[in-house]
């Protein structure tokens, strides 16, 4: 997983400024929160996704595990 440095949040910090780190999503896109040293959560603001969202349940799904790979999160 590639992760830019510029869009890593300590879990403290997160729990602390959540307003920030939700500012920073707005800027960059997404951010990773780390936990303990790893990467554990990952902040994504929806707009940044580029997926339309599709009908049903199962689409929806496909969508998001697409875009997922396509961010190179899994």
């Amino acid at each position: 997983m590639m992760i830019d440095s510029t869009q890593i949040i300590s879990m403290t910090e997160a729990n602390q400024n959540f307003s920030k780190v939700a500012r920073q999503c707005e800027k960059q896109g997404c951010v990773v929160i780390f936990k303990n040293n790893k990467p554990k959560y990952v902040l994504m603001d929806v707009d940044a996704m580029e997926v339309k969202l599709p009908a049903t349940d199962e689409n929806l799904d496909a969508a998001a595990k697409k875009e997922l790979e396509r961010a190179q999160w899994l």
